[in-house]
């Protein structure tokens, strides 16, 4: 609450009027000032904060625009960053009302971006002539990560059926991956595609939810005493699945031939990935252990390996643990720009302030960072100049201008 004069209301020479107004300015104080400065637990723990900016702002589409000429919220860490920035560019919350929003991808011709609701098992769609947003896909097999190859077919992957599939352009639908050495995947989770026809993907366990797909079969690593019935509100072809394969990254050439890339010894629980501009590098996230894993888990990593002419990964090495300030700011989904900075989605828990995006050099220096009043999941580019920034973070949607663009499809 504002500060009150001592003695504010025993002054006697004090007008009724007067008292009045003072005591209006120190109500509307209150309801102006941040939740947090007054909102506290039974225990006497301060309740997290509404916003990061000062003064809180509304990201909705009916809230006050900001009244800086650079966004509060876009924070510049190295000069170099000022570059890749839009000044006059606001970040702004273009939808909301998902329960887990994840692998937003831009498709170019029909100028609109598709993303995951992963636990309402849907598909959403947001056009960029109105604004509009629209189920696109329902159900969609719990996708989580969506791309467009170069072909401009949507890629998906589905954590429900634990398959990769591509969307053809007269509307059928091909399964490109389910299984490796004859053995079910565990859930693709992202994917990319290469110019020479073939498509990166990351198999984590994180499917293996009943949040956001369907457990093992009774005795399998994520279901392991059985008590949970995978088959309940599900098609009756769903079941029956059981973990049987570490994670990894995987790459499926032009042919259909699959390939491990990259074991669970390189990069435990393979989350995001994406390319360098030249195709000459993969980084890869190395999320937190996932249910059924047998080993531990990633520790909210990237890591960066050169790409072969033999299509091998080589010279592995950690890009970055993503501790910035002292808070642990995990990544998920990363794209680059024309010039090769990392654009990652950070998760940095209850460290408010710290989730967002992160923005790095391909030589691993931050130089960049946006904040959200939600955790981000995924990111990529998008609009006509591909220079738009898409956020799925949480359970909403946000986007910000930039001054360069990103530097592949989907």
């Amino acid at each position: 609450m504002a500060a009150v004069e001592p003695g504010f209301l025993f002054k006697p020479s004090l007008s009724r009027r007067k008292l009045i107004r003072g005591m209006g300015a120190v109500m509307g104080a209150a309801f102006v000032a941040p939740r947090w400065a007054h909102a506290q637990a039974a225990g006497g723990a301060v309740a997290p904060p509404s916003t990061v900016t000062q003064p809180p702002r509304d990201f909705g589409p009916q809230g006050a625009p900001t009244t800086y000429f650079t966004d509060p919220d876009v924070l510049t860490i190295d000069p170099l960053f000022d570059g890749l920035r839009q000044p006059n560019a606001p970040i702004q919350r273009l939808w909301t009302g998902a329960l887990w929003s994840e692998g937003p991808a831009w498709n170019a011709v029909g100028r609109f971006l598709v993303w995951s609701d992963i636990p309402n098992n849907r598909q959403l769609r947001w056009s960029e002539d109105d604004g509009h947003v629209s189920v696109f896909r329902a159900p969609s097999n719990n996708s989580n990560g969506n791309s467009f190859d170069f072909q401009g077919r949507q890629l998906s992957c589905e954590h429900l059926t634990r398959r990769l599939v591509r969307y053809e352009l007269d509307g059928s639908v091909t399964v490109l991956a389910s299984a490796f050495n004859g053995k079910r995947l565990n859930s693709p989770n992202d994917v990319v595609a290469h110019p020479d026809g073939s498509y990166w993907f990351t198999d984590p366990p994180y499917g293996a939810q009943l949040y956001e797909g369907a457990v093992d079969a009774a005795g399998g690593p994520a279901n392991k005493a059985g008590r949970l019935n995978p088959r309940l509100g599900q098609p009756p072809e769903i079941g029956t699945y059981k973990r049987e394969l570490p994670t990894a990254v995987y790459r499926l050439d032009k042919g259909g031939t699959l390939t491990q890339v990259a074991g669970e010894d390189l990069v435990p629980d393979p989350n995001g990935l994406c390319f360098s501009p030249d195709f000459k590098r993969l980084y890869v996230v190395s999320t937190g252990q996932g249910p059924g894993d047998t080993i531990a888990g990633g520790k909210g990593e990237m890591h960066v390996f050169d790409v072969g002419s033999d299509n091998k990964l080589h010279n592995g090495k950690l890009f970055s643990n993503f501790m910035i300030d002292g808070v642990k700011c995990g990544p998920d989904g990363v794209r680059a720009d024309v010039d090769g900075n990392l654009w990652c989605s950070s998760n940095a828990g209850r460290s408010v302030g710290y989730s967002g995006v992160t923005v790095w050099t391909p030589q691993g220096r931050l130089i960049g960072r946006i904040r959200l009043p939600e955790i981000c999941g995924n990111v990529c580019f998008g609009g006509p100049k591909r220079n738009r920034l898409f956020m799925a973070a949480s359970q909403s949607l946000y986007a910000v201008y930039t001054a360069t663009q990103g530097a592949a499809p989907g």
